[in-house]
C-alpha cells in the first residue's frame, strides 16, 4: 500500500544521500560497453576487409566478363600503358588489335601474351597491326583493314601519345604540326573512321586517354598541352553527339603516367612554392594502375576519370577559380628558371 494510503508521513530525501547511495552503487554499464566495442573491433574490421575483397574480386570478374569477345583496338599498344591494357583487356577475353609504329616490339608483345595467356580460359590471339598516328594518310587503311577482319569495332583506347619539351620560341611550327598529328589529328582520324560503323550498330565506346595538361598548361610543354586541350574539347563535344546513339565516350586523365623504370628522384629542389607543386605535379600513376581504370571505365561506361594525387586536383580546382593566383604561381617557376624534369 502507498504510503500516503496508510498515513504514514513521507520522508524528503537530502541531495547528500542520494549522491551517497549513488557511490555505493555504481553503474558498470559503461565499463562492459567499453570492454564490448573492443573485442567487436578487431571483428568489425576483419568483416570490412572481407567485403571489400569479397567486392574486388566481384568487380574484377566483372569487368572481364565486360569485355568478352568484344573487338578492342589499342594505338600505341608496345608503350607501357599500352601494354598493360592489352595484358589485361587480352585476360578478359577480348579480341585484340594491338596498333603500333615497330613491328619488332609488337611481336615481342604479341610473344608474351600467348605465354602467359590462361589454358583453362578462353582467350583469342591478337592481331597485329603497323601505325603510326603521325602518319594520318595511312590512318583511314588501317581502320578498313580492322572492320574487313573483324567486322566491327566494339571499344577503341586512343593511346598514343608525343611529348615534347622546351621554350615555344625554340620549337619549330614543324614540330608543333607533328605534336599536333600524333595527339589530336591521329586520333580523331581513327575515331571518325571507326565510328560510323558504331553508329550504324547503336553501340560502342572510345576511350581517351588524355593528361592533366588537357585542364591546364605547364610551362615549357606548349605544343603538348595544346595538343591535350583540342583532344579533350573534340571528344567532350562528341560525347553529347553520339550519346543517342548509345555510343559512350570516355576520357582518362591521369597526371603523367610514371615510367617502368624507377620514381622520380628527390633532387635538389629548393624550397619555393612553384617546385613543391611542380614536383607533386609530376609524379605519375603507374602504368598498371592506369590500365586498371581503363577497363573500370570500360565496365562502368563512365565519362570521365581524373587519376591524380591532391595537390594537382587542387591545382585544377585553383586554375578555375583562383586563376590569378595560379598563373603568378606558374610565372614564378618560370623566372626561378625552373630546370623541368621530362615526363614518363
Amino acid at each position: 500500500m502507498h504510503p500516503v494510503a496508510r498515513g504514514l508521513p513521507l520522508r524528503r530525501v537530502s541531495s547528500s544521500e542520494s549522491l551517497c547511495k549513488a557511490e555505493s552503487f555504481p553503474l558498470r554499464f559503461p565499463q562492459k560497453m567499453g570492454v564490448t566495442a573492443m573485442l567487436m573491433l578487431p571483428l568489425l574490421l576483419l568483416g570490412i576487409s572481407g567485403l571489400l575483397f569479397i567486392y574486388q574480386e566481384v568487380s574484377r570478374l566483372w569487368s572481364k566478363s565486360a569485355v568478352q569477345n568484344k573487338v578492342v583496338v589499342i594505338t600505341d599498344a608496345i608503350s607501357g600503358l599500352g601494354k598493360e591494357c592489352a595484358r589485361v583487356f587480352h585476360a578478359g577475353g577480348a579480341r585484340l588489335v594491338l596498333c603500333g609504329k615497330n613491328w619488332e616490339r609488337l611481336e615481342i608483345l604479341y610473344d608474351a601474351l600467348i605465354s602467359v595467356a590462361d589454358p583453362s580460359k578462353q582467350t583469342f590471339t591478337p592481331k597485329l597491326v603497323l601505325l603510326d598516328l603521325a602518319d594520318i594518310s595511312c590512318v583511314p587503311d588501317v581502320a578498313k583493314e580492322v572492320l574487313d577482319c573483324y567486322g566491327c569495332v566494339d571499344i577503341l583506347i586512343n593511346n598514343a601519345s608525343m611529348k615534347i619539351k622546351g621554350p615555344a620560341h625554340k620549337i619549330s611550327l614543324e614540330l608543333d604540326k607533328k605534336i599536333m598529328d600524333a595527339n589530336y589529328f591521329g586520333p580523331i582520324t581513327l575515331t571518325k573512321a571507326l565510328l560510323p560503323d558504331m553508329i550504324s550498330r547503336r553501340t560502342g565506346q572510345i576511350v581517351l586517354v588524355n593528361n592533366i595538361q588537357g585542364k591546364l598548361g605547364i610551362p615549357f610543354r606548349t605544343a603538348y598541352a595544346a595538343s591535350k586541350h583540342a583532344a579533350l574539347g573534340f571528344f567532350d563535344c562528341l560525347r553529347a553527339e553520339v550519346e543517342e546513339y548509345n555510343v559512350v565516350v570516355s576520357t582518362v586523365s591521369p597526371t603523367f603516367i610514371r615510367s617502368y623504370r624507377i620514381d622520380p628522384g628527390q633532387g635538389n629542389w629548393e624550397a619555393s612554392l612553384w617546385k613543391f607543386f611542380f614536383r607533386k605535379l609530376t609524379y605519375g600513376v603507374h602504368p598498371v594502375d592506369v590500365a586498371e581504370e581503363v577497363m573500370r571505365t570500360v565496365r562502368r561506361k563512365k565519362q570521365e576519370v581524373f587519376m591524380a594525387n591532391p595537390i594537382p586536383k587542387a591545382a585544377v580546382y585553383i586554375r578555375t577559380f583562383f586563376p590569378e593566383f595560379f598563373f603568378a604561381v606558374v610565372a614564378c617557376g618560370v623566372k626561378e628558371k625552373l630546370n623541368v624534369p621530362e615526363e614518363g
